[in-house]
């Protein structure tokens, strides 16, 4: 396991909000929960802390990053009402991915967290998706879905970070693609570790406002199926998503997409945020990525080692972060866990048996 070197605290740990400071904050909240009652997360940090590769000094920048988004993926994925969000700034909230257009909470509320993040492509597709279908998915394929910080390059009030989202495929992956079929990949009982990079900026209360994240979707979909070999069947337009998925019956497909959910009542992006320049964004976070080699890169934190063999040779022409090989004790870990939520959850019900 990694170990990262850390920045001492910022300020007194009694001085930060408890949703930077314990990364279960918002479940002991007395809020309206999805399903009833706060989700059970003990699995999920189980999983995290026995196959983590960083290990961040307690109110370390990096952890405190780390513990923000963390409460916030709890709450979004799991309070539907905006107003029980402590990790936000309601007035001055957005999120984007990959320099698309921003969306509020709503937003997300509404589509659910992975319809938001993911692109329709050919395996997935939120055009054909819905909230229920979604959870499906996702958490049916990976019972365990753990998140980490990896570097953090700049701090507060622009915060931009590196993380890391791993996890077993331990199910067949079943979603619909942008064309409204339904695919299939066969569980290969291996690991699935996506990177990516954040640009958030926060309040004096390190309540996240602007947030913009960069990944490579399609990477997680390489990883499902790394031979490209799927199954694609059409489906009974008559059912809804979340039936389609579990329904043998193969009809003609409505090839038109699900009309995507708007609200004349809210805006794209609250009243009053303030305008967001992507590229003064990336300037002002000290983008790592900005140059394409280690002198070019502004040093990230916690620093990147380059080899200095591969630099003098010119064959290190981009700082580089390859993924550690998980150990064979990790990958039990991780199939042995439950990806948090799923036994109160009642769209997750045990997939068919395809056996038979």
């Amino acid at each position: 396991m990694a170990t990262a070197d850390v920045q001492a605290p910022v300020e007194p740990a009694a001085a930060l909000p408890d949703y930077v400071t314990d990364p279960d904050a918002v479940l002991k909240d007395q809020a309206h929960w999805r399903y009833g009652r706060a989700p059970d997360y003990s699995k999920t940090r189980k999983v995290f802390a026995e196959t983590k590769t960083m290990s961040h000094e307690a109110n370390s920048l990096p952890q405190l990053v780390e513990n923000l988004v963390k409460n916030w993926e709890v709450e979004a994925s799991f309070k539907p009402t905006l107003s029980d969000w402590r990790t936000v700034d309601h007035a001055n909230y957005s999120f984007a991915i990959n320099g698309s257009e921003p969306q509020n909470a709503e937003h997300m509320l509404k589509q659910g967290t992975y319809n938001a993040i993911i692109a329709p492509n050919e395996y997935y597709s939120p055009e054909y998706s819905d909230f229920a279908s979604s959870h499906k998915t996702f958490k049916r394929m990976m019972p365990t879905f753990a998140w980490e910080v990896l570097e953090v390059y700049s701090g507060p009030p622009t915060v931009s970070f590196r993380w890391r989202h791993w996890g077993v495929m331990k199910n067949d992956y079943v979603g619909f693609n942008n064309k409204g079929e339904k695919v299939t990949a066969k569980a290969h009982g291996g690991a699935i570790d996506i990177q990516g990079v954040t640009v958030a900026t926060v309040n004096d209360k390190l309540q996240l406002q602007s947030v913009r994240t960069w990944f490579d979707p399609m990477d997680m979909f390489r990883q499902i199926a790394p031979d490209g070999v799927v199954k694609k069947d059409a489906v009974d337009k008559s059912l809804s998503p979340g039936d389609a998925l579990d329904s043998d019956m193969k009809a003609e497909i409505d090839q038109k997409p699900r009309p995507k959910e708007t609200s004349t009542a809210t805006p794209a992006i609250p009243d009053g945020h303030p305008s967001v320049n992507a590229q003064k964004l990336m300037k002002d976070a000290g983008c790592p990525f900005a140059g394409t080699s280690p002198k070019e890169a502004v040093t990230p934190y916690p620093p990147a080692a380059v080899d200095e063999a591969a630099k003098a040779s010119g064959k290190a022409d981009k700082l580089s972060h390859p993924n550690l090989p998980l150990r064979p004790s990790m990958m039990e870990v991780l199939k042995s866990g439950e990806q948090e939520g799923v036994g109160q959850d009642p769209y997750i019900t045990p997939a068919p048996d395809s056996s038979s």
